[in-house]
């Protein structure tokens, strides 16, 4: 392919760049993207304008790189990074470079790129490309593939292979054989062991939330990566969960591996929990001897582990330098994954079920539930089985309780703390202790959530 379409905003940007004598090209990503038929939202534009240039020619400019020629340029509702040619000397921290020079050609721009699949400009006049290293072909072969020597290009920055195993799991591509081996040199594994853990998460994070997560996630083992970043999920290797119920079919790890690739790409929070559920599995993991019709079978049991596996997910999630609201959602869903739901609840065992998981987690948990059967024989499960007609007649259920507007926390109750004081109930641990007596009563019967009955019941409570 010669060119690729121009968006407008880009067209009128080259406009202003042209009148002001400088040259100014698409390039990296956004290029790669369209060349792979996919909307390319997020725009590079590298430039021979430097820095100061760019900030004099347009109105809004921010200065979010500038110290390594990179501004960011607001412009017809758009906010487009703007970079200008650079070569780069050295790069002592792993990340940034220790110098950068301006006024380089674009050759000479597109020649310090990681990836030739992300080394094509192309002009924002007319779409033209500019492809030196082959990064079309490699495209077309799904191949990918670092621009000059491999080692070189991962000791400059300890990132990039993270990276190329990220792009291989996102764009479904096969790492180069020379580049892939790089990978698991010595130095190089050193320099992608400094790089900060706020670097390591955000490219986990897009691994995880890629078409098929596995992908990476197994290149991730294979180079050592995934043992030194989360040794805990690593352990799974090799943990068997096979026995004579034929539950599962893979180890602890492929299956939350696995279990992963059934989560939805759209949601972070289901993705992890998916990935974590079962990480308390290697500690928990216990054999009963059973005899069955005359016959010893082995029979693999995780009692508890989903307590355990919220625990690890925790600490691991805390390293990975995870929000705290982010923690909490993931380790809450793990903990209660383990749910059996009958249609032999009362309305009661429905509302403390809606208490226990909260009515905003209740979507999130059935999805964890739908990938962790994924993760068990990697088949999704089908519309209409008796897991989804099971979910959804507890859906039904907790549609109904939430219809009743049911008590389902102190808050919801008729009465409360100052309530009980005018009872002339001491302050202290008795009156939490009765509200929560009280709300146990309104749990089992919703009727009773009206303040004077509620108030009886205190006053029969307290003595």
């Amino acid at each position: 392919m010669n060119r690729v379409k121009i968006p407008v905003e880009l067209k009128k940007m080259h406009e202003i760049f042209s009148k002001n004598g400088y040259e100014a090209y698409l390039v990296g990503g956004a290029v790669r993207d369209m060349l792979l038929g996919k909307d390319a939202s997020d725009w590079d534009v590298t430039t021979n304008a430097n820095p100061a240039d760019v900030m004099r020619i347009f109105h809004k400019v921010i200065p979010t790189g500038i110290a390594h020629g990179t501004v960011t340029v607001h412009f017809m509702k758009r906010e487009i990074e703007v970079t200008t040619y650079r070569t780069e000397q050295g790069y002592s921290d792993g990340r940034h470079p220790d110098s950068v020079s301006f006024a380089a050609t674009l050759e000479d721009d597109l020649s310090r790129r990681d990836f030739t699949m992300n080394a094509i400009a192309a002009r924002l006049s007319d779409g033209t490309i500019v492809d030196l290293y082959d990064g079309q072909g490699d495209i077309k072969k799904k191949i990918i593939r670092t621009v000059g020597n491999p080692r070189d290009r991962f000791l400059e920055d300890g990132l990039r292979p993270i990276r190329a195993i990220r792009f291989s799991s996102q764009l479904n591509f096969v790492i180069q054989k020379d580049t892939y081996s790089a990978i698991l040199e010595e130095a190089v594994q050193e320099k992608i062991h400094s790089i900060s853990i706020e670097r390591f998460r955000d490219e986990f994070c897009k691994i995880v939330q890629s078409p098929v997560p596995s992908v990476g996630l197994h290149r991730l083992e294979e180079t050592g990566l995934l043992a030194y970043f989360i040794p805990e999920l690593a352990e799974g290797r090799g943990v068997s969960q096979i026995d004579a119920r034929g539950f599962h079919e893979f180890d602890v790890l492929d299956h939350n591996l696995y279990a992963c690739d059934g989560a939805p790409k759209d949601n972070l929070i289901v993705c992890l929990s998916a990935l974590f559920h079962d990480i308390g599995k290697t500690a928990t993991r216990t054999v009963e001897q059973k005899t069955v019709s005359g016959q010893t079978v082995e029979l693999v049991h995780f009692h508890g582990h989903e307590t355990k596996s919220a625990d690890i997910a925790r600490e691991v999630l805390f390293r990975l330098k995870f929000s705290n609201a982010q923690i909490d959602a993931v380790c809450h869903l793990i903990k209660n994954h383990m749910f059996f739901f009958e249609p032999t609840w009362s309305a009661a065992a429905v509302r403390r079920f809606v208490v226990r998981v909260g009515m905003e987690n209740v979507e999130d948990l059935f999805l964890l539930r739908y990938a962790d059967i994924y993760g068990m024989h990697r088949v999704p499960v089908v519309a209409n089985s008796e897991t989804v007609r099971n979910l959804n007649d507890l859906r039904d259920r907790i549609e109904h309780v939430e219809a009743e507007k049911s008590a389902l926390s102190l808050k919801d109750l008729a009465v409360n703390g100052k309530d009980l004081l005018a009872l002339g109930i001491p302050a202290g641990k008795q009156i939490g202790r009765i509200l929560n007596e009280l709300f146990q009563c309104v749990l089992d019967d919703p009727k009773m959530n009206e303040r004077e009955k509620l108030l009886r019941v205190a006053k029969a409570i307290a003595g």
